[in-house]
């Protein structure tokens, strides 16, 4: 006789090990739709409490265990994404997504060596910071819509089903989000010239070099910063290269103690600015014909916590 809590046949055992392997793949869509790790993880969590809830010949009767755990995840992130905008209204200043960094720099029990590859995320251009800020700029609805079909390839069937529309209806989401996303600016060259200019804008604001940093920003150049109201952060965007050039020059990292490393930031080059080995902001860059288009720096601490003392 089988003990209890051992399955009678490998149906069981085939359909736990499917449940488990989705694991990575909702961390994936979840962050995407929620622009923050922490909430992902919430919500990944969330989604398993509600599987296991359910009672076996209620999850046997489950043709796709994985099906029905990204409809679940979905509809917690489409919840989620309809309450953030009026959190939005109360937030202090800008509100940025959540940095990643290299998931070998990775901590909170995902640090190197001992990294469990299901709770990462997968670092490509649908997770740039570019990319989160533009679809952090859709409705819940049109965001949903166009991560599950055009990033994870979903049918519209199935996206209708978990945003409560028509199939046609989500098609029309899916090309008003379309139409947000901005034509690619010419790109700034391969990833060692990427790096060499965030390498060049690190070293011209540590020797405040503000002709420098006015040659390598575009002329609209934009820099954001996200403190959350829990440390000093521009409560606005700053426009124009010479403006932005000034901020940075008016802010030396040497009469802060600060030290500046080079980093991976969403799987672009970035920095982080330490202070006695705390990381106190992930500055992320959006580059572009040879010039830096936009800096967002996450200086809320509460956005810091996957980034390790050393790069």
């Amino acid at each position: 006789m089988a003990h209890p809590s051992e399955p009678v046949d490998g149906r069981s055992d085939a359909k736990l090990s499917a449940i488990v392997s989705e694991r990575r793949q909702l961390t994936n869509l979840a962050y995407r739709l929620l622009g923050s790790l922490a909430d992902a993880e919430d919500v990944v969590q969330e989604t398993y409490a509600r599987w296991y809830a359910m009672s076996h010949r209620q999850q046997e009767d489950i043709d796709a265990p994985g099906g029905w755990l990204t409809t679940v995840a979905s509809r917690i992130c489409l919840d989620l994404l309809r309450s953030a905008r009026v959190r939005r209204e109360r937030y202090v200043g800008e509100w940025i997504p959540e940095p990643l960094p290299h998931r070998a720099e990775w901590i909170g029990g995902r640090s190197s060596g001992g990294a469990d590859p299901a709770d990462q995320v997968t670092l490509d251009e649908s997770v740039s910071m570019a990319f989160l800020v533009v679809l952090d700029a859709m409705t819940p609805a049109e965001r949903v819509a166009f991560i599950l079909h055009d990033i994870f390839g979903y049918p519209f069937a199935d996206v209708a089903a978990i945003v409560g529309r028509t199939p046609e209806a989500c098609r029309q989401l899916a090309v008003s989000a379309r139409r947000r996303i901005q034509v690619p600016r010419p790109d700034a060259g391969p990833s060692t010239r990427r790096a060499d200019l965030v390498r060049a804008f690190k070293r011209a604001w540590e020797t405040t070099d503000i002709d420098a940093l006015i040659g390598l920003l575009a002329s609209d150049a934009t820099a954001t910063g996200d403190g959350g109201g829990l440390v000093t952060a521009a409560l606005h965007p700053i426009e124009g290269a010479g403006q932005v050039a000034r901020f940075f020059v008016d802010r030396p990292t040497a009469a802060a103690g600060v030290t500046l490393q080079e980093c991976t930031v969403n799987g672009q080059p970035g920095l982080v600015a330490r202070r006695n080995g705390v990381t106190v902001s992930v500055m992320a860059f959006d580059l572009g014909d040879d010039h830096i288009h936009h800096i967002w720096a996450v200086l809320n601490p509460d956005k810091l916590r996957s980034w390790t003392a050393t790069c």
